[in-house]
């Protein structure tokens, strides 16, 4: 018998000693659940203050027992395993994911479902309460404000240089991002930094010529 031979009969007979009983399955498909109803909770915990989606908040807890599932069929059978690689192979996924937040948790999800269907609870464990001590601590770092947007609706003749007095009494920073005119009238779209909203309001509601106005805040992202 060949070193080719021994190693292939070998490999397979690592596969078929693999037993795992129905008890087994069991016990590792409810901690994967466990597991997957706390990730459903940490989930809508650190996505309160937007838009969550509770479709892809149940799928976190049914991803990791799936993921759990399929390990433990693959460890039972080689056959299965080379199937499996096979089948996941051809499987294309075209739902884009708009959050980097939700990709990290459908990895963590499938990262339990890997860990527990391998019967590495403890690991599972560990990461799981690290990555949700490492969040709460980043989450409780603050950024730097997202920069206010400036909308000044104001008759043609009005000079650019009054609006840029007034900005400069109540504004840290400002930029006039755009210049649109239509007939007997123009409008600013401003960017600017201030802690002084009233004071900016109020001395635009003074100056004549400037029809109306508004100041909008947004989360949306932060240039450094």
């Amino acid at each position: 018998m060949s070193f080719q031979d021994i190693l292939k009969e070998s490999f397979i007979k690592g596969y078929m000693d693999v037993n795992v009983s129905s008890k087994n399955i069991t016990l590792i498909l409810v901690i994967t659940g466990i597991y997957g109803i706390y990730l459903f909770a940490v989930y809508r915990f650190m996505t309160r203050k937007s838009v969550c989606s509770k479709s892809f908040n149940v799928s976190l807890v049914a991803m990791a027992i799936i993921t759990a599932a399929i390990i433990i069929a693959i460890q039972n059978s080689v056959v299965i395993s080379l199937g499996m690689v096979g089948a996941l192979s051809i499987v294309r996924f075209r739902t884009a994911v708009k959050d980097p937040l939700d990709l990290m948790f459908l990895f963590w999800s499938i990262g339990v479902g890997i860990m527990c269907g391998a019967g590495q609870f403890v690991l599972a464990g560990i990461m799981t309460v690290g990555l949700t001590v490492l969040m709460l601590i980043l989450e409780c770092i603050p950024v730097i404000r997202a920069p206010m947007v400036l909308v000044i609706n104001m008759e043609r003749d009005v000079p650019e240089d009054d609006i840029r007095e007034i900005l400069k009494q109540s504004c840290r920073h400002y930029k006039i991002k755009a210049r649109s005119v239509k007939n007997s009238a123009k409008e600013y779209v401003i960017e600017l930094r201030t802690s002084r909203e009233s004071l900016l309001l109020d001395e635009l509601s003074k100056r004549e010529g400037i029809r109306s106005f508004s100041l909008l805040d947004h989360n949306g992202e932060v240039t450094y």
